[in-house]
């Protein structure tokens, strides 16, 4: 294979922290060298590549993609997955078992790795369901589901409300070394929720829930990794109060990392002012106050992944009454010029910032990628950070196009994709 330099790039780090010129050998898909003197690249026996002053990123990682296979392939297929993550700069897909079927069995998860591995130009790694038909009643088969290829085991929106089976599953799942990705709600509470409670919520008269259900979930979540060993991981956190339990779990050294969807960054509770169901996602966007707190833990590095939380919902699930309405957002290919608001804004630095949405995820998930680094795999996206644009969800490559960003300025392109070293996507 020809030895490819991508020279005249501005370089981000994650590992250190760094955003630097210089210029990276991609050899057999895998980065041979990272140069920060460009002037100093050997490129005698390489194809060279003028990234025009861009940045240059490990690809992102993006955990929590929901493709729609089996049972619901017109909302989304491997395929349509795919391309929508490389026009978005998303070189791996961690992706959900809340299919239909869930994916809950050996058998199934094998299946749509087939089908992945068939249809996918981005690397996919598929988490399974961790108790049988995402019921709450029954784990799955852990131990054989790791053999087949899971990477973590999750339930996704539906909150195992048995403590009993729930501890009994982490028990098992944190003697084979598992993770455990959970959405920390109090089920109770937040049954049929369209909104966060508050005087917006009364005045649209939605059905609202308590920022306090994410903190009381989280709280017995807690307590359970406390008791049981497990390595959990918090799918989203979106709510001030929540934070210090977080925080202090962290310091008191259990093994546990927390995420949050682009949306609840970039977006709160008053943009569904005007019932747009494309606005409605689980949890419901917060307050203003939530949103900037869980900014700020994101800076800190208290909230350690940033992902899409991609759901496509085809159009006879969204245009519906709020209330009834299907929840979640496709983000694949609007994630990154999402985040980089928080750049733009000087909220998050951009190093840090890429942290959360490559470096971290791939280690929680002991991944390879991530890294800018000599023998770190090839998987790369170029963008233009300041690069202004209108999104129009027409063209988003996605078979759904349920984005909340619809009509919006966002500013920030992506120019070039490489997985393994190989141009999967380049910008029109």
């Amino acid at each position: 294979m020809t030895a490819t330099l991508l020279t005249n790039a501005r370089l981000i780090d994650p590992e250190r922290g760094l955003e630097f010129p210089g210029s990276l050998l991609v050899e057999d898909g895998r980065i041979a060298a990272v140069m920060e003197d460009p002037a100093g690249a050997d490129a005698a026996s390489a194809r060279v590549v003028d990234c025009g002053g861009l940045h240059l990123a490990p690809g992102i990682v993006d955990l929590g993609v929901k493709v729609c296979e089996p049972g619901e392939r017109h909302k989304e297929s491997y395929r349509s997955a795919g391309l929508a993550a490389a026009a978005g700069g998303v070189t791996t897909m961690v992706t959900r078992p809340d299919t239909d079927p869930p994916i809950d069995n050996p058998e199934t998860l094998e299946f749509v790795t087939r089908r992945a591995k068939e249809a996918s130009p981005v690397n996919v790694v598929p988490m399974a369901a961790l108790t049988k038909a995402r019921a709450g009643r029954e784990m799955t088969e852990i131990g054989f589901l790791m053999d087949a290829g899971a990477v973590a085991f999750t339930d996704c929106d539906r909150v195992i409300a048995d403590t009993r089976v729930f501890s009994r599953a982490m028990t098992y799942a944190g003697s084979l070394g598992a993770l455990i990705v959970a959405h920390p709600q109090e089920p109770g509470l937040s049954r049929g929720a369209a909104a966060t409670s508050g005087k917006f919520a009364s005045l649209r008269g939605l059905p609202a829930v308590s920022p306090m259900a994410e903190r009381m979930g989280l709280d017995r979540d807690i307590a359970l990794i406390e008791m049981t060993g497990a390595r959990y991981h918090a799918d989203q956190i979106t709510t001030a109060r929540a934070l210090p339990a977080l925080e202090r779990a962290k310091r008191n050294g259990l093994d546990i990392t927390a995420g949050v969807g682009v949306h609840h960054l970039t977006l709160n509770a008053l943009d569904v002012a005007d019932y747009r169901t494309f606005f409605k996602l689980k949890p419901p966007l917060r307050d203003e106050d939530d949103r900037l707190a869980v900014v700020e833990a994101v800076a800190s590095g208290l909230i350690d992944i940033v992902c899409s939380m991609h759901t496509p919902q085809d159009e006879e699930s969204k245009r519906l009454p709020f209330e009834e309405a299907a929840s979640g957002a496709v983000g694949l290919e609007t994630l990154l010029p999402a985040a980089l608001r928080l750049v733009h804004a000087d909220a998050v630095p951009l190093a840090v910032l890429w942290r959360a949405l490559s470096l971290n995820p791939a280690r929680r998930l002991g991944l390879p990628g991530g890294r800018l680094s000599a023998g770190a795999p090839a998987d790369l996206v170029l963008f233009d950070m300041n690069a202004p644009f209108v999104l129009d969800r027409a063209t988003l490559r996605s078979k759904s196009l349920n984005t909340p960003f619809d009509g919006m300025r966002m500013q920030g392109r992506v120019r070039a994709t490489y997985v393994a070293g190989s141009q999967i996507y380049e910008a029109p």
